[in-house]
């Protein structure tokens, strides 16, 4: 940093402005607020942001009112005014196939008052038992989200799926979610990988690098056997998953853990330079 005073560095480093220029693909550090949703249900949204955005968080992801804890931000402008007046911003959301399926329109209206770009689910849902589903299951899944995204492309939004219980489930002897990433139209449909899924869907490597600009996003969890620990205290090689993620099309980031993991992973990710 040719030309800067040692006074100036100093203010750098405690304003933080230094960090932020280490994040992981030049990327802001986000966090997805269902961890802690008990926070938001009793009424605390605004200290939420404001917690997340004095740890050096610039985005945050939300879930929409259909979930129970998050009912109160039904108003959208209102909800925005409380991320912004903070310093953040909300590019994306998860949302219940309930509303997906009965209130699209209404939760694209609410997305876009928020600033969103991007909507999506944590499952498909689809049927299954003791984790085999049939491959009907599986297309008759994918062609209502292939119409759901292709609703949202039309409104500017694009949809995402992360990876849950269905898409962990095997189908002719093969991965769920690999099915999917076959069916799903690569243009309405990206992809969000949750961190602590990869025990049962596989190396989030492979899948960037097998799936150029498929993936829109990841849920950040450190994966240390079989324990959830914050990012960085696992062992895993952050540099070449972020990496991969950038051929994997990655948009943004969202550590999902509770609190006490967020403030340690939150460090960790100012650290990392990709």
């Amino acid at each position: 940093m040719p030309g800067i005073s040692r006074r100036e560095l100093i203010a750098l480093v405690s304003t933080g402005a230094l960090a932020l220029r280490a994040n992981p693909l030049g990327l802001p550090i986000g966090s997805q607020t269902y961890p802690h949703r008990q926070r938001i249900r009793n009424g605390d949204f605004a200290g939420v942001c404001q917690d997340l955005a004095a740890l050096g968080v610039g985005i945050v992801e939300l879930c929409s009112p259909g979930y129970s804890e998050f009912s109160s931000l039904t108003d959208g402008k209102q909800t925005r005014k409380i991320i912004e007046d903070h310093g953040l911003k909300c590019p994306s959301s998860h949302f219940t196939m309930g509303d997906l399926r009965n209130k699209q329109q209404e939760r694209i209206g609410w997305a876009q008052d928020i600033g969103m770009t991007q909507m999506g689910t944590a499952s498909l849902g689809g049927q299954m038992q003791n984790g085999v589903t049939t491959m009907d299951a599986v297309k008759r899944a994918a062609d209502e989200y292939n119409k759901i995204g292709e609703v949202a492309a039309k409104a500017g939004i694009q949809q995402f799926l992360h990876d849950e219980n269905f898409e962990m489930s095997r189908v002719d002897g093969r991965l769920t979610y690999e099915v999917l990433l076959e069916l799903l139209d690569p243009k309405l449909v990206k992809m969000q990988f949750q961190m602590s899924a990869m025990k049962a869907v596989g190396d989030p490597v492979m899948y960037f690098t097998k799936y150029p600009g498929r993936f829109l996003s990841m849920h950040l969890q450190g994966v240390a056997g079989e324990s959830i620990v914050a990012v960085g205290k696992d062992g895993l090689d952050w540099a070449k998953i972020f990496t991969a993620a950038r051929t994997g099309g990655l948009k943004n980031y969202f550590v999902e853990l509770s609190w006490d993991l967020t403030v340690e992973s939150v460090a960790y990710l100012k650290t990392l330079v990709v």
